[in-house]
């Protein structure tokens, strides 16, 4: 392969010119015609046994060289993208120039990563909400807690009420009609959870175990059932029985079952600093956002992106909502109709966060050359250690599956993260209490 030319079109635009040697060009072009010459008739002649030249005069040579120059472009492409170092981000496109006694001569237009100017990147100022623990949000763990913890005990005796579980016999009619879908047998409802069409639970409550009642609703306007929106219903209902889930009792026994402190007290002392923890977490996250934002502003960033970038970008990330829902037993069609969209509407929502951390990886990519950031060998190693125990992996399978030089790469943009945070003045602010 002989590199013609490299030319930039334009910031974020690259054309190569270059050249598929005569030899290897002449015996990929004899290889095409022997591939489709056996499928090639030609009056007066067996089926494949045509001499060349007639079949080329008869068909034109057009198929064959095509035929050619796709099977050594794949190579030929890279090795010039090798030797101009560029970047290419997007798609190629490719015309032949000529073909003549040298061989092929080929131009390829590509979009390639752009020159990014990053100014005034070291002091960016942002702002770190301080958010108070309070008993509230105490007590709101702790009743998680209890919720967790908590039994279900028959009921007796009284009638239902909120939160109690209702097990019930319903058969639902319209004007007397039964309708397909309204009727079960032994249903466990929570009255109060709004799983019910809205009005049917209320009508559970102040009810006895052996009551049979009828419960009057009208289906909303915006009922999944065409045929039921917005038509009055009666369902004919049954309490079998009632479910309560009982709470345990809030003191040193609770604190010992739960955690591993002897007595509430210290178990709430754990929760606050557990709580406290979390903020500051959350405080540093939003921090971070904020400066990473500013980084990328029109003070801070320059840089032609070309659109390829971006749509990559936003195809990788619906790549990984498809990944993570397959991990949850669901697929990518069944989400976009639950959620009335295609997969372009569904590139379209991602497209804001695509242009953000696009801009955001060319951002840190630049700031890492600026400031020299090195990334060692032994930092490699500890990333594919790192990612291997993340994923339950050998590291070797790791190794196999992730270039080191894409390991350095990210371990490069990460440490720029890191000089870009540290180096920001962060001032701190109490979080504003709504009135």
């Amino acid at each position: 392969m002989s590199l013609k030319s490299n030319e930039k079109i334009n910031s974020n635009t690259a054309e190569l010119t270059f050249l598929i040697e005569k030899e290897p060009f002449d015996k990929a072009v004899t290889e095409a015609y022997k591939k489709q010459a056996a499928k090639i008739t030609v009056p007066g002649f067996r089926k494949g046994k045509a001499p060349r030249a007639l079949v080329e005069k008869m068909y034109g040579t057009a198929t064959f060289v095509d035929e050619a120059i796709n099977n050594l472009l794949p190579e030929y492409y890279e090795d010039a993208v090798k030797e101009s170092g560029i970047e290419p981000v997007g798609r190629p496109e490719f015309d032949i120039v000529e073909i003549g006694d040298e061989g092929a001569l080929l131009k390829v237009t590509v979009a390639v990563k752009p020159e990014v100017n990053v100014k005034n990147y070291l002091g960016i100022e942002a702002e770190k909400t301080i958010r108070e623990v309070t008993d509230e949000a105490i007590n709101d763990r702790i009743e998680q807690a209890r919720q967790r913890n908590s039994r279900e005990i028959e009921v007796e005796g009284r009638p239902a009420q909120k939160d109690d579980i209702a097990n019930i016999d319903y058969s639902g009619s319209i004007d007397g009609v039964p309708f397909d879908g309204g009727s079960a047998a032994g249903h466990d409802l929570k009255i109060g959870s709004g799983t019910f069409i809205p009005g049917f639970e209320d009508q559970i409550i102040g009810k006895n175990i052996g009551d049979e009642f009828d419960v009057n609703v009208t289906f909303p306007e915006d009922y999944h059932a065409e045929e039921l929106k917005g038509k009055a219903a009666v369902f004919k209902v049954k309490l079998n029985s009632l479910k309560a889930n009982e709470l345990p009792e809030l003191d040193d026994e609770f604190a010992k079952d739960v955690s591993e402190f002897d007595t509430l007290e210290e178990y709430k002392a754990d929760i606050k600093k557990q709580i406290a923890e979390d903020y500051e977490k959350r405080a540093d996250s939003e921090a971070t956002e904020k400066i990473m934002e500013t980084l990328i502003d029109d003070d801070h960033f320059e840089a032609d992106i070309p659109e390829a970038m971006f749509e990559n970008e936003a195809e990788n990330q619906v790549r990984d909502l498809d990944y993570r829902l397959r991990g949850s037993g669901l697929d990518l069609k069944t989400y976009m109709k639950y959620l009335n969209t295609d997969i372009d509407g569904l590139k379209a929502q991602y497209r804001p966060r695509a242009e953000q951390q696009v801009k955001t990886r060319l951002a840190l990519e630049q700031i890492a050359k600026n400031e020299n950031v090195t990334v060692t060998d032994e930092d490699v190693k500890n990333e594919l250690k790192r990612m291997a125990d993340a994923y339950g992996m050998d590291v070797e399978e790791v190794r196999s599956q992730v270039s080191k030089e894409m390991v350095s790469d990210d371990l490069r943009v990460g440490k720029a993260a890191e000089l870009v945070k540290n180096s920001a003045k962060i001032t701190e602010k109490p979080e504003e209490k709504p009135e």
